[in-house]
Parts: structure tokens; sequence; C-alpha cells
């Protein structure tokens, strides 16, 4: 990534959990003149190997890259195909150096993809200058960090958070940067965040609510954080999805230091809502994500684009213009990028997701609003998952919806109508669907769930109720809306996510 910026090349990293269809739809739209990648990833105990899932997807996709550069890792040797493979060592020991290419302040650092309702990914574009002046500023103002200290973005680094603050902010701040490979769990214990902040001096820690869920999963008493001391830890951040009080107050009573939510997308780079510590932190509200940050009107719309009052939920949305950092543009479609971000609210960027701000300004951010799931940070699509379940020859219709989940924050399950006269089981349609996820998205999704039902519950015109069948997973109450077509559907899928024992329904 360092070496792209040195150059003046575009990169563009995909996450390694990725099935070969997601790679494939990212490298036509990307059109890469070479692609780099190891030859496998580790995975606890096992190794993933990428060369068979990099080899299929450059077999499926129309564009083809003139070369491939692989790191051969001890563990898993990968098959070499002479001509378009070279290996990353022999690459680097010819390699004369460069001077620096100068770059326009607008010219593209890199492009990240985002998932989109359509199944088809969105390429977010950042920007050189905009983007250095943005994490400058924010590595003080937002995180309180000085040149010298030790910053650790605990994030795979094919995910906004490794972008920002694993690979760029910290250097450009002149902070130290941990990079990790391994889990907060099981590499090799419950104490291994803890373990390496000690050994590094790290000062703040930056993470997903899904890494301290997992570790508080397996050590809910703190064992593992007393073997530790960690006198250079001052903050704790958390972003990347909705952060539940219940973690909020265990991490803060195991640490004894301020634990920090904030808010930002892919498209923005860099936090829009948070307690800043470099003005001084304010008091916390678990739930909260904090207040807007400094460059961000933060506002809450309703569906025709009027202002609303405090504690009522809306559309969160940010006056224009935005500040420096955040997405010029999606690439090589201005059209999306504009009917996805500012057609719906004239004067506005649409962040996407729903919630809303109280007495004092603090925003609360209750989730997205279209069919986007968070999967322990992970943004991933419903519709593409729908499509997918949609294509099985036994399934007549389908609805996929995020549910929540305690450890990961979201989860999908799909639900299935058979097509008249199928016989299939649910366990065998269950199995054949968890599959044909994996193999077209990836274990990243973890679908583990189709259940079989009668009918979905409709409006008169024919659109399904997915925020329903959510409230109803989730066990959350919801008003019957008035334009349904049998409010009868309800219980009966209650009724059979009860006797599944998914979500909360079965909760009484």
């Amino acid at each position: 990534m360092l070496a792209c910026a040195r150059l003046g090349a575009i990169h563009s990293v995909v996450f390694g959990g990725f099935a070969p269809h997601e790679l494939t739809v990212r490298i036509d739209d990307a059109r890469p003149k070479v692609v780099i990648s190891a030859s496998c990833g580790i995975e606890f105990d096992k190794y993933i190997p990428y060369k068979p899932l990099l080899d299929k997807a450059l077999n499926d996709s129309k564009h083809k890259p003139k070369h491939t550069i692989i790191l051969q890792r001890p563990y898993v040797e990968a098959d070499m195909q002479p001509g378009r493979d070279l290996d990353y060592v022999d690459v680097l020991q010819k390699a004369q150096p460069v001077d620096p290419v100068p770059v326009d302040a607008h010219d593209p650092l890199y492009v990240l993809y985002t998932s989109g309702t359509t199944g088809k990914p969105k390429g977010i574009v950042r920007d050189n200058g905009g983007h250095a002046v943005a994490l400058k500023y924010s590595m003080k103002a937002v995180y309180g960090v000085d040149p010298g200290d030790v910053f650790w973005a605990a994030s795979d680094v094919g995910w906004a958070v490794g972008h920002s603050y694993l690979v760029y902010a910290p250097l450009i701040h002149g902070c130290t940067t941990v990079l990790f490979e391994g889990k907060p769990v099981r590499t090799p214990d419950a104490g291994t965040f803890w373990r390496i902040i000690m050994q590094h001096d790290v000062k703040v820690l930056f993470t997903a609510p899904t890494a301290i869920r997992a570790i508080k999963k397996e050590d809910p008493n703190g064992i593992e954080k007393i073997k530790y001391d960690l006198p250079s830890l001052k903050y704790l951040f958390l972003a990347g999805e909705r952060w539940d009080p219940a973690t909020y107050y265990w991490a803060k009573d195991l640490l004894r230091i301020p634990v920090v939510d904030h808010w930002w997308q892919t498209e923005s780079g860099w936090p829009m809502v948070a307690n800043m510590v470099g003005y001084g932190l304010k008091p916390a509200k678990p739930g909260s994500a904090g207040l807007p940050v400094c460059g961000y009107k933060v506002e809450i719309l309703g569906e025709e684009g009027q202002g609303l009052i405090p504690a009522q939920e809306g559309y969160v949305a940010v006056k224009l213009p935005l500040p420096p950092g955040c997405l010029p543009t999606l690439w090589e479609d201005n059209d999306r990028f504009y009917k996805s971000y500012l057609d719906r609210f004239p004067g506005y960027y649409m962040t996407g997701d729903g919630g809303y701000m109280d007495e004092e300004g603090y925003i609360y951010i209750m989730g997205r609003i279209d069919d986007v799931i968070n999967v322990s940070g992970h943004r991933l699509s419903t519709g593409e998952m729908e499509e997918m379940v949609a294509s099985h020859p036994a399934v007549a219709e389908c609805a996929v919806v995020g549910i929540a989940d305690d450890l990961r924050g979201q989860r999908p399950i799909g639900l299935v109508v058979l097509k008249d006269g199928q016989t299939i089981g649910e366990q065998r349609i269950e199995q054949e669907l968890i599959s044909l996820i994996r193999e077209k998205i990836g274990a990243v999704a973890y679908f583990r769930n189709a259940i079989i039902v009668k009918r979905l519950p409709k409006t008169r015109s024919g659109k399904i109720l997915r925020k329903i069948l959510r409230n109803i997973a989730d066990g959350v109450h919801y008003a019957i809306p008035s334009t349904i077509d049998d409010p009868a559907i309800l219980t009966e899928i209650h009724n059979d996510l009860r006797d599944r024992k998914i979500g909360n329904a079965f909760l009484e």
C-alpha cells in the first residue's frame, strides 16, 4: 500500500475472507494491472490457501491483469502459472529504487469496495490531499495521540479502519503503528490483546465491539487481563458496529480507562461522530457514538427531509459540504455516487443509517436503513444474498434479513418459500444454501440458518416487510402496518422462528 502511494499508483485491498466471486467483481470493476497476494492466510490453527481462490477469480473475470505477485509463505506453497505469476522474493531482488512520484491533491490514492444494495460493490474513492489532512488532524483531535506514541488499530487491513488507522494515519502523525496477524482469542488465548499492549507500550487501542465481545465470551471474569500490567494504555476506541451497553461497562470496569465509542464509514474515511479526546472528553452516554466531529454538521431528517426534534428517530444525514477526507465520488460511476448519497435529500449526504439526537446533541446510531447489514464489522448486502438464495431451484421466493447476534452484532438468516410440489427437507435446503452463500461470498457472511415458511409478509403492493421480520426475530415490539396483506402471516413467522429457536422470537 505504501509503495503504491509512493509511486502514485492506485491500490485496492480486498479482505482475504471473500470468496472468488466477490474478488472477480472487484477485479472487473477496478481493472488492476497487477494483483498481489500471499500464498495463504492463517485462521487460528488452520492455513487458508489463497492462490486457488485467486486463480478461480482470475479465470472467471473478464479483465485479465498482466501479472500476479505471490508471496510464498512457509505454511502453504502456491502453484505458479509461468509467465503470469511472479514470485515476490524474486521480483524484490531485481527491483530498483525509484523516487516518489508527485500527485495532485485530488488524484485517487486508493479504491476500497463496500457492499452496495444492488449486489454490485461500490468503489469508494479516496483522494490524496484531503485524506492526509483529515487523518493528521484526527490523530490528536479525536484519539489524543502525539508523535512518538504507539497506536494500535486491531483491524483487518482490508477494512476502512485498516487503511486509515493501521497504515496511513499513525505514520502521517509520526506514531508507531502495530500490525498483528491473529484474533483476540485463541492466538493463543483471550489475553492476546493485553499481552501485545504491554509488550509494545500501546497508548490507544482501536478495535471493533466484536473483538471485545469475543474476549468477554472466553474470559468473562477478566482473569487473563490480571497477567498484564498496562500503564501505557490510556483509551479504548470502538467502532464498526453498534456498541451494546453491557459490553461497554464490561470493558470499562476491566480496563479502568475511558472507553470511547465513535462512528464513521468507509465513505467518510475518518470519524464523523465521536467523543473527541483532543478537546477534552465529554461525559459518555452508553449507546451514543458521541457528538459530531469538527467539519461534520450531522442532522436527523424525516421522510420529507425535514429536521426532526430530539429523540425522534430518522435518517442520519450530513449537511454539505463534506470535510476533507470524505469520498469525492465512486470509482468510474459518478451517477451512482449522486444516486446513492446525494439525491435523497438535496444539500445533504445521506449516510444510509438511521438514528436520533438527544437534547444535548449526542448522536445515537440505530443501524442501516437499507439492506446492508454489519457482520463483525463487515458490511454485507442481504440483497445480494437474497439473489443467491432465490437462485436455488427449489425456492419460489425468499427474504434474507439481518438479526441481532451477541458476538457479531448482526448475522443473516434466510426465510424461504418453496415452489409447489417441492419435497426437499428444511435441513437439506439449509445446508445447500449455506454452501451456496459460502461459495459466492465467503465464510465472512456467517449465513447459518434458512427456515422454510409458508409465505412472506407483504404490503398489498407486494413489498416484503423486512424490517418487521427483523423485529420478530429480535423480539422487538412492532406496529402492524395498515398496508399489510394478511397480519396472520406475522404469527406464522414468529412460530417458525420460535420452533427453530432462532433469534429472540422464542423468548415469550
